[in-house]
């Protein structure tokens, strides 16, 4: 059995970009302004600092990324704290924390959000007339995983 969690009109959206990509997720941003202005906007710190000034308005910030704000981005996803992830991050450059872009992905999935990791996706979701409305994401029955028999 499914559970069901309702995403509002306005949706929570988190945004993250590793060092090369930054300047991408900012320019995409800025190129999206208005659509961005109808939602609450969530970022990993550096990201954050610079988007609030590109975009002339508040935006949560949580722990620069490598610092926990992966991490803490990731739990929120798993509260049903976040709508969108959108994750723009470098697959030519290994990262000196590649295991928290594998966990923040997996947990996108894991909860079934709406994640985008590159610009084309992004656009795509943006311009989607979900997007604008009450949407009912399914979340997956963990009930057999949680209740599984472990072995001694």
């Amino acid at each position: 059995m499914n559970n069901i969690r309702k995403r509002n009109e306005s949706k929570r959206i988190a945004l993250v970009a590793h060092d090369n990509k930054k300047s991408d997720l900012i320019e995409w941003a800025v190129y999206n302004k208005s659509a961005l202005a109808r939602h609450e906007l969530l970022a990993t710190g550096t990201t954050g600092k610079m988007l609030e000034d590109k975009l002339d308005r508040p935006v949560k910030k949580m722990l620069s990324g490598p610092l926990g704000g992966d991490q803490q981005i990731g739990s929120m996803i798993a509260e049903g704290k976040i709508d969108i992830l959108i994750f723009f991050w470098d697959p030519m450059e290994a990262q000196p924390h590649d295991s928290d872009v594998k966990a923040l992905l997996r947990l996108g999935v894991t909860w079934n959000i709406v994640l985008a990791c590159d610009r084309a996706t992004a656009d795509f979701i943006l311009t989607s007339p979900l997007i604008q409305e009450e949407y009912k994401t399914i979340i997956p029955d963990y009930s057999r995983y949680l209740n599984r028999k472990l072995h001694k």
